[in-house]
This record gives C-alpha cells, structure tokens and sequence, in this order.
C-alpha cells in the first residue's frame, strides 16, 4: 500500500550532482541529476526506446543520453535526439516528478503533478537550523515493509529491550503515563518517566546525577514522518509543567520512504538543543543514536522475513499499541480515499 499524493524525501541534496543517481521510490525506479544551474531534475530510470535505465548513461549538457543507443531526453522528460534520425516520435518520453529542497533533504512527489504544493512538505527546520540546534542526519536501507518502521517509532516501549544499553531502560515499559491524542491527520503519543534512573545515553551526555523526569513525545504525520520530542530533566524540577531547566532536549526525526512492499529508504537525523556549537558533543549522541537504529533494523528486518514466511499468521494489541493502530487506521482512510479519487482524476 503506497500514498503517492504526498511529498517523500528521495535523497539528501549532495547526494544528488552531475552524475545520474538512481534510486527505487514507491516501486518505481528514478534517475535524479542536476542541471548545468544546479536544479535538480528526477525523471523514470527507464530509456523510452528499449528500457535501459537511464541511470546508466551520461549527461551532455542538461539532457540525459541513453548508454545503449544515444537517445537523449531533456529535463522535461521529451526526447531531444535520436541518433541518424531527425525525426522524433511524440511518444519519445519520459515521466518526471516533482521536486523541492527542503532541509538538507531532496523531496519528490509520486502523484498527481497538479497536487504537488511545497507548502505541504513537513516541517523538520531542526536539520537545519545551526544557531539553535546541533543536527546529524543519516540513511539507512531497511529489508521491510515501511509500516513496521512507523510501528516500531510510534510504540516506543521496545527501548526498554531492544535498546537497553544506550536511550533505553525498564522504567519505559513499566513505569511510564501514556496519552494517546487522534486527529484526522496526526497522531501524538506522550509519554512521562517520573523519578526514574535515567538511561544509559542519558547519563552518558546529561551528566545527570540522580533520578530524572523524562519525556518523549511522538508527533506521527502521514504518511511516515515522525518527530520525537525527547529529554530529561532532574526530578522535580517542573518538566511535566513544562519548565525543562538543567537537562537535556533532543529531536529524533524520522522520513521513511517506501522503495518496494517490501523494502524501505530510512531517512533519520538528531537535534540536540544544549551545547550546539559543539561537533563532539553532536557526534557524540548521533553515534549513540546510530548504534540503537542498526539495532531497530535487525529487528524490521526479522519481522519483514517472518511475514513472508508465515503470511496470515495470526498476532494480537497491547495496550501499548494504541498510537500505532491509531496511525494505521488513518494511513487506510487515506489510501481508500485516494484510490476513490483516482477514476475522477483519470476522467478530467
């Protein structure tokens, strides 16, 4: 299941230059490359001719040459030359996509071209945002489906097993106050940790001495953004009623974007609100960080090859499944409407 009238993040924008770059979004493979200006232009990895992807050729001026026999197509996705021929077919073309830059982070959109407002890009300013937050951001190719990666992110009790050593502990599965807030188009999932030891990470870049008060809060936007509000502060220092002082505020920042049913682009940062200017401290918690994702990827991974082995095999909620089964039900209103959309979209 795909919803292709949304922006998705295809790359980070230095990954995208002179030399075509391929990459699977939404089951379809695309070629990205940037003009003699610097725009970047996303088109089908697919020469129109014969289907040798794109990818493979090489870039004369703006336009793209096929490898195999030298047609070349603009930034429009038209056919600008066959090689001993003048003549070019009007079905000589290719699709393209919109694009945007936004945060570090090169975004497309897979649907309706007529849809597609930058506008609606999600807010993720703490990439990118240098005078208030220090900010590391990464990839990571997952083997499964992009709804266990939003599963794993909205249900946030599995840091208390899976990541036990470094932003987790039992206090988080045991000991936590969890609200569930639906809306329309969003889910947000709080959770407090009151008087509790603090985890590893924590201690590790708070310095904390004692019990801490702890929040994460998990704001889910369709169809797989999802911002992590997360920190400490010693007890009793008023962080439940909103006055952080003495610890530590972190973003974690999520877009994962759907390759195939089965696999997934994994695009992540961390935004750390103390000690900004400084790279060690910054390195420091992205690496933490970095070491509790390859872990989550292990487990998205197992699950992935489980559900193929046993498809249909039979599972049951928790409670602490609220904000995941919240996110599904709308991610399946969205995709039923957009599906009822389509035959209008086609006859217009």
């Amino acid at each position: 299941m795909f919803l292709r009238n949304h922006w998705y993040v295809a790359a980070f924008d230095h990954e995208i230059g002179r030399k075509p770059f391929a990459r699977t979004i939404l089951g379809e493979p695309v070629v990205f490359y940037r003009t003699e200006q610097g725009a970047a232009v996303a088109m089908e990895d697919r020469c129109a001719h014969r289907h040798l992807p794109l990818s493979m050729g090489k870039l004369v001026g703006d336009e793209l040459q096929c490898h195999y026999h030298g047609v070349r197509f603009g930034s429009d996705g038209r056919c600008t030359r066959i090689p001993g021929q003048e003549q070019i077919p009007r079905s000589a073309k290719v699709k393209t996509y919109p694009l945007a830059e936004r945060y570090r982070w090169l975004w497309i959109w897979m649907g309706d071209p007529a849809l597609a407002d930058p506008a609606k890009i999600t807010d993720f300013h703490w990439l990118d945002d240098p005078q208030h937050w220090g900010a590391k951001a990464s990839y990571l190719h997952v083997e499964a489906n992009w709804q266990l990666v939003v599963d794993n992110l909205l249900d946030l009790t599995h840091l208390a097993f899976v990541h036990d050593t470094t932003i987790g502990n039992l206090a988080l599965a045991e000991h936590a106050k969890v609200q569930v807030t639906r809306a329309p188009s969003n889910v947000v999932v709080t959770r407090w940790i009151i008087d509790r030891e603090p985890p590893p990470t924590f201690q590790k870049v708070g310095g904390f001495a004692g019990h801490v008060d702890r929040w994460q809060i998990i704001d889910f936007v369709p169809p797989a953004f999802l911002r992590l509000d997360v920190g400490a502060t010693p007890t009793g220092t008023g962080a439940p009623e909103g006055r952080r002082v003495g610890g530590i505020g972190m973003r974690n920042l999520n877009a994962i974007t759907p390759e195939t049913e089965t696999t997934s682009h994994y695009f992540w940062g961390q935004a750390h609100d103390f000690d900004v200017k400084n790279p060690e401290t910054t390195n420091r918690i992205f690496e933490q960080i970095r070491t509790a994702f390859h872990e989550d990827v292990a487990v998205f991974s197992a699950q992935q090859r489980n559900m193929e082995t046993l498809p249909g095999a039979p599972q049951f909620d928790i409670a602490a499944d609220a904000g995941t089964i919240a996110a599904r039900r709308i991610l399946s209103r969205l995709y039923d409407e957009e599906q009822g959309a389509r035959p209008v979209a086609a006859a217009e």
